[in-house]
């Protein structure tokens, strides 16, 4: 059963805002090299604490990414025939399924100016994408033991993270119009007999250009960020 969600809300404290730069590509990117920006800018804030923090919101080129101890096992294709480019990089968590119609978040944050501690960074990004979804009239359930977001018992976000001594990389991946066809070729997040979903199955129309801003500021709302220009 969902969780209920307004036990588990974890209010936006007092903390002073930080600077953030703001990255938005106008076209699909490919994984690799939105990871390698992300660990470049990790590097960064390692070396040096008081450099600004960094979100990107994107869209990939169709892809599949496995965690550090996922399953091959979860992908439905031999690996040397894919559908589309497999990657496997240094997130937590399972086989998940990128594609343009897909808003992914990828924030590099120092969660020492917040709270270091991953369970809450997990909770927190399933926060934002509750807010996210609420602005649109829609109520997003979490399940327990499960990270991610559901509407209607079907999954429409996964959330995948990875940390070095604090710092943030990799994210969260919301469906809003992409095509499913794609995620029948995996065990999604490797759990089995559990639907994926699109917001477009509720809202008939809605496009990404349109929920994109609503991630932006729930993202800044929820950790306390102030866009400050361009990488």
């Amino acid at each position: 059963m969902p969780v209920d969600i307004g036990k588990l809300v974890t209010p936006v404290d007092s903390a002073h805002p930080g600077s953030a730069i703001l990255v938005e590509p106008t076209e699909p990117l490919p994984i690799e090299q939105a990871w390698a920006d992300q660990r470049q800018w990790q590097q960064r804030l390692l070396e040096n604490p008081e450099a600004p923090e960094a979100v990107w919101l994107l869209q990939h080129e169709a892809c599949y990414t496995l965690g550090r101890g996922a399953s091959s096992a979860h992908l439905h294709f031999s690996p040397d025939q894919p559908p589309a480019p497999v990657h496997r990089i240094d997130r937590g968590g399972e086989v998940t399924h990128h594609l343009p119609g897909q808003l992914v978040a990828y924030p590099v944050l120092d969660l020492r100016r917040r709270q270091p501690d991953l369970h809450w960074y997990l909770r927190q990004l399933e926060q934002v994408l509750i807010d996210v979804l609420a602005q649109l009239d829609l109520r997003g359930e979490r399940f327990p033991g499960l990270t991610g977001l559901w509407l209607d018992n079907r999954k429409v976000a996964a959330i995948g993270v990875g940390c070095r001594r604090w710092i943030t990389q990799h994210g969260l991946a919301l469906n809003v119009d992409c095509d499913l066809a794609g995620f029948d070729q995996v065990t999604p997040c490797g759990l089995t007999g559990r639907a994926v979903g699109r917001l477009v199955d509720w809202i008939p129309g809605l496009s990404l250009a349109e929920v994109q801003p609503l991630l932006r500021d729930a993202l800044a709302a929820r950790f306390h960020l102030v866009w400050c220009g361009d990488a």
